[in-house]
């Protein structure tokens, strides 16, 4: 049953169908780009994506195996553009997938749009959600990519969090097969916490692998136009691109950054599930070669901010906030911005924090919902990207446990104290470690010793 209201489903009546039409891309002296070509009843849209040759080491290029790898990446990406919509069928023009491929990405799809569909009011149950049809099975056999050569080498992918500066530092003594990936929407578009974080860690631009996707403007127009609007994850669309980018250069590992609880707010390729799923995909229809896992699974959150605080010089270089400006890195007014300040709070000079966020967020009374989302077990949104209560209620109990005689207390601590302190831990916060992994033992090794 569909539990939307009629209102809220009146697009995916109106465009029942969703096209991914062609795709087509080439080579020459600037790279490597690839043009796409989308349709939404009337609308057509038209991406691309640029890679600069700076960034091919790969001289042993399969064009076939690539031409495929860009097909799979044009169906993932499509996702920006059938969310104006939502329509019940996705139809593939550009090339065949089988049952399985069908059923892994419409998994891929209905989870990455979950937060979309929560805020536009949209209730869909997995079952009802897309149909994809695809063009009949073409008579050769689909490219499978055998390497020549040995794969060597790292893709680290950088948001410019506090988690992929763990991941750059922890992996210093590989430093000369490490590689960065930055993911970009258009050549405008810099991450400015990312590469300040990069250039910490001691990496030149010729350690930098750039994807840029330039998204068709029309989907800004529209979504101002009374299409379905907002944010939707993008991290399946970054393994795909990590994908390719890790083939153009021969690398053996992608290796991201994800703790141990990260998916369970609903972003699902955040989650170990995704790690297994995709692994299992490019095992199985590009090669068994590239292996692809986060380096901090085995971990939780605030053990990786007691690593962090380990490297001061990162404070203001990294980010994490979805307000960010170039001018302003934290805005100071949301639930990432308050949490990451309350989970450094008891571990960093005071005076420092206030520095980097602009202000003592704890002592901000316009941020009293926030907090008490953030501290009560079921009440915060669910698709909030921050820690779990348990390491929360820790944090603020450790910075409790630290003021001293006669020293204010700032306002939301004060409150905590006062009316929230009322959660029992259930294991040792400090200590976690978490079993479900797929970390290989040499990586293992550096992460739990650094």
């Amino acid at each position: 049953m569909i539990n939307s209201t009629q209102e809220n489903l009146v697009l995916r009546y109106r465009y029942p169908e969703f096209v991914f039409e062609s795709f087509e891309y080439y080579r020459n002296a600037d790279g490597i780009k690839a043009d796409y070509v989308y349709k939404l009843g009337e609308h057509t849209f038209k991406p691309s994506v640029e890679i600069p040759t700076s960034d091919i080491r790969n001289e042993e290029i399969d064009d076939n195996f690539l031409n495929y790898l860009f097909f799979n990446f044009g169906v993932i990406n499509a996702m920006h553009y059938y969310k104006l919509a939502i329509p019940q069928v996705f139809r593939i023009n550009a090339g065949y997938l089988d049952e399985a491929q069908k059923s892994f990405f419409q998994k891929i799809f209905y989870g990455e749009l979950s937060e979309f569909l929560y805020n536009n009011n949209i209730q869909i149950p997995f079952d009802h959600f897309m149909t994809i049809e695809t063009i009949e099975k073409p008579e050769e056999e689909r490219p499978i990519f055998d390497f020549k050569t040995k794969l060597d080498g790292n893709l680290i992918p950088v948001g410019g969090n506090k988690n992929s500066v763990i991941t750059l530092e922890t992996l210093q003594p590989m430093h000369d097969k490490n590689y960065c990936f930055l993911y970009h929407y258009g050549h405008d578009d810099a991450n400015i916490a990312a590469t300040d974080c990069i250039k910490e860690a001691g990496y030149g631009l010729e350690k930098v692998l750039d994807f840029n996707l330039d998204l068709d403007p029309q989907i800004f127009t529209l979504a101002q136009e009374g299409f379905y609007n907002g944010h939707v994850a993008s991290s399946s669309c970054f393994a795909f691109a990590a994908y390719i980018l890790a083939y153009l250069n021969k690398l053996e590992n992608i290796i991201l950054s994800n703790n141990a609880f990260d998916g369970n707010n609903h972003q699902y390729s955040k989650s170990f599930g995704f790690e297994q799923d995709f692994q299992t995909y490019i095992s199985t229809y590009f090669t068994p070669g590239v292996k692809y896992f986060s380096l901090l699974r085995c971990i939780n959150d605030y053990r990786i901010y007691q690593k962090f605080i380990k490297y001061p010089l990162y404070l203001k270089a990294f980010g994490g906030c979805q307000n960010h400006t170039e001018e302003k890195r934290w805005c100071g007014h949301c639930a990432r911005c308050l949490y990451n300040y309350l989970m450094l709070y008891p571990l960093v000079d005071h005076d420092k924090l206030k520095e980097v966020f602009g202000s003592n967020l704890l002592d901000d009374q316009r941020l009293s919902a926030t907090f008490v989302n953030l501290v009560n077990a079921g009440s915060s949104n669910p698709f909030d990207f921050v820690g779990t209560k348990e390491e929360i209620v820790y944090s603020l109990q450790l910075a409790l446990n630290q003021i001293q005689e006669g020293e204010k207390i700032p306002f939301l601590l004060q409150y905590f104290r006062d009316y929230l302190n009322t959660f029992t831990l259930q294991y040792d916060i400090t200590r976690f470690y978490n079993a479900q992994h797929h970390i290989p033992q040499e990586y293992l090794a550096l992460i739990l010793q650094s």
